[in-house]
């Protein structure tokens, strides 16, 4: 028997005045995109903001359905619009962030299980990282260098062929 090990870094920041300037100015496009979501049901919006790879800002938010399983969420929204409004380019960098009614938001949040494996996708697709930017309304900020690191072990698109 092996034992194995996996292990990632990532930057905190204590707020998002710490960030450098294009990466506060995508959090900001994340928090103006909750105003997109439609989130009556959990009461939870989801904003994701990114750059493409020339410097266009794409944004999505989470829509929810009284049918569950129906609903999208803000990151799966965002690469719908990143595929169809801009097609063959990749995304540099991803802000997501949060506000909650029924609680403060006021730490970081990771994409669901579903979301990590889209963006995954997404970055092996252009052979690119894609950066993570995740905070809430207000406090600390996450900062990853691949969306990558979220899914150890992940299902690919090598394990098919």
């Amino acid at each position: 028997m092996e034992l194995s090990r996996y292990e990632f870094t990532f930057r905190v920041y204590d707020e998002a005045g710490q960030l450098d300037r294009d990466d506060s100015k995508l959090l900001d496009e994340a928090r103006l995109a909750l105003r997109y979501a439609y989130a009556p049901y959990s009461r939870f919006q989801v904003g994701a903001a990114a750059f493409t790879e020339n410097g266009d800002i794409l944004t999505g938010a989470n829509q929810e359905n009284a049918s569950f399983p129906v609903g999208i969420c803000a990151e799966r929204a965002l690469l719908v619009n990143a595929a169809v409004l801009h097609p063959g380019k990749a995304l540099t960098a991803i802000a997501i962030t949060y506000f909650n009614e029924l609680k403060e938001s006021n730490y970081p949040i990771t994409p669901c299980g579903m979301c990590r494996q889209a963006l995954l996708e997404y970055e092996q697709r252009f052979s690119k990282p894609i950066r993570l930017i995740l905070g809430g309304r207000k406090g600390k900020i996450f900062v990853l260098d691949s969306c990558s690191l979220l899914l150890p072990l992940a299902f690919e698109a090598k394990d098919l062929k």
